[in-house]
């Protein structure tokens, strides 16, 4: 479980991963998680434990084994991937001026539930799925987690930097996306256009470093001094975390900028591992503060902790949440609005809940953000999410050899013995998809 040392660093408990049971009822759950928040950093990082009471020590010995050495595991994370592509698509189309935030983030949501409902209807065991993390438009110099309520009337306009990020989940298999789109016509230039390309290579140097041998340091370094090539700061606070079933943020991370005041346990990349490899970029300085509390509305339900509330109103939202929502994080734009704003309070000062606050670097500053999942799979990295760039025209151009380097590495490694191994994964697909 990752706990806060008197030195700054972040240490960590190898994650322990159990059967779980899902039933109409709330769930039996246990989840060690940690968030802590100050105006320069974030840091977000859990190590959920899911807990069966009827359960062997031979069924739990297989649920621990429950990687990318799995066909059905590949598959479930490609489905998932496949989904919340598609959903980026329908949200950037969406993305117009005088466009309701609120909207287009309701349109992202939605369609992920819809797509993911229909598959798995016929399986014995009931397998869930949905949105993994709420759809989010954070807009120039807001840096992350920006998903208003229903009330907000925020609305994009001409020559918006709009973040757009967004998860989806088949049965706990998570693949998330993060895209950066400005709202004009014509190639993208100047500073915006250097810090879009700033989160964009870096992301593909993270994409040739983070494989098996490779340490999480390496890839630290590596996107920092991608950064400086633009004249452009990593932001500081944001992890990219290992996933695993119904773990979103798992303790094998890596920092977005090293530094004396944050430091995280060393870590080697593995075989058969996955990753949300989260890059942000901002011509600022690169340190985000937090300017409004009441901006944040996407939690996570923290169920390592106990509280008896005393209002009637946070019992009652603090219900809905642990029925509809135990393991992912959510939008308080699910729950009543009135009724919630005041159980949200509650529960977050008694940690029930952990925020994801919104984050601002300077008005004037141009803020960008790439992330992906990345499957390290036996025959190289497989990025399963993505969009394609408007055109750039960045003021800056990479002439470092070491960058130059590390673009040129192959993402996979070349195959041997033809096409057959081709069509057996995408009968894989078909089979999965006949469940639906």
């Amino acid at each position: 479980m990752p706990r806060r040392n008197p030195n700054n660093s972040i240490t960590e408990q190898s994650p322990t991963l159990y059967k779980l049971t899902l039933t109409a009822d709330l769930q039996t759950l246990a989840l060690n998680s940690f968030i802590s928040i100050n105006p320069n950093h974030l840091f977000q990082s859990s190590n959920p434990s899911f807990i069966s009471r009827n359960m062997s020590d031979d069924e739990t010995r297989e649920e621990k084994e429950l990687d990318l050495s799995s066909p059905e595991v590949v598959t479930k994370y490609k489905l998932a991937a496949e989904v919340v592509n598609k959903a980026l698509q329908l949200v950037l189309s969406e993305c117009k001026p005088k466009a309701k935030i609120v909207d287009i983030c309701d349109k992202g949501d939605s369609y992920i539930k819809e797509q993911t409902g229909s598959m798995y209807k016929n399986v014995k065991k009931k397998i869930e799925r949905g949105v993994a993390f709420p759809t989010c438009l954070s807009v120039n110099n807001t840096v992350c987690h920006f998903s208003p309520l229903a009330s907000d009337e925020t609305v994009l306009e001409e020559g918006d930097i709009v973040k757009i990020d967004m998860g989806c989940h088949i049965d706990g298999f998570i693949a998330v996306v993060g895209h950066t789109h400005v709202l004009q016509q014509g190639p993208v230039t100047g500073r915006a256009a250097d810090a879009i390309a700033a989160a964009n290579t870096a992301a593909e140097v993270a994409l040739r470093l983070v494989k098996p041998g490779k340490k999480n340091q390496d890839v630290t370094e590596a996107i920092q001094k991608v950064a400086a090539a633009y004249d452009c700061k990593i932001v500081e606070g944001v992890l990219s975390h290992q996933l695993k079933q119904f773990v979103i943020d798992g303790n094998k991370v890596v920092l977005s900028v090293s530094n004396p005041e944050t430091r995280v346990d060393d870590a080697e990349f593995e075989e058969n591992e996955v990753y949300s490899i989260d890059i942000v970029t901002s011509t600022g300085d690169g340190k985000p503060k937090l300017l409004d509390e009441k901006q944040t509305t996407i939690y996570k339900r923290a169920v390592d902790k106990s509280y008896h509330l005393k209002m009637k109103a946070s019992r009652f939202v603090f219900s809905e949440i642990s029925q509809n929502f135990p393991i992912m994080p959510f939008s308080a734009r699910v729950l009543e609005e009135k009724r919630a704003r005041f159980g949200l309070l509650e529960c977050v000062n008694h940690e029930l809940l952990q925020p994801y606050p919104v984050l601002h670097e300077k008005p004037g500053d141009f803020v960008a953000q790439i992330k992906f999942t990345v499957l390290l799979m036996p025959n190289g990295s497989d990025r399963i999410t993505s969009h394609t760039l408007q055109e750039l025209q960045p003021t800056k151009t990479v002439d470092d050899p070491e960058i130059k380097g590390w673009l040129s590495l192959a993402v996979k490694s070349k195959k041997k013995g033809g096409g057959k191994k081709k069509k057996g994964k995408g009968v894989e697909k078909s089979e999965a998809m006949e469940e639906t």
